[in-house]
């Protein structure tokens, strides 16, 4: 990674407050997971499957069943690498958000403006 794709990628992750982590822990609750790290950790497939599913859905829950030990390091390898943000790690399940890029397709806008 060079230089100046850090700097896009720190410009689209946001900073959540309390309040809208939980806003998004509570949505994100009846989900399942919807990639799973296994056995080759977080490879560059993941990395695009997680990409293309956080686009569509914005909230999503990723689960280690392997490398449980390292999630927090490997959540944050998925966060910088999809500039999604890192809502929480519950378990051995991670929740990632990341806002659609057109207005019209974001579901949880309403919800974080009045967290």
């Amino acid at each position: 990674m060079n230089f100046s794709s850090v700097i896009v990628i720190i410009l689209f992750m946001i900073e959540l407050t309390s309040k809208q982590r939980k806003f998004l822990e509570k949505s994100a609750q009846p989900m399942s997971p919807m990639v799973l790290i296994g056995g080759a950790g977080v490879t560059v497939e993941q990395i695009k499957q997680i990409q293309t599913v956080i686009k569509t859905h914005e909230l999503i829950k990723v689960k280690f069943n392997e490398f449980k030990d390292e999630k927090r390091e490997l959540a944050k390898e998925i966060e910088e690498q999809t500039a999604s943000t890192l809502v929480r790690i519950i378990g051995n399940v991670a929740v990632f958000y990341k806002e659609a890029e057109k207005p019209a397709d974001r579901k949880y806008a309403k919800g974080l403006l009045k967290a």
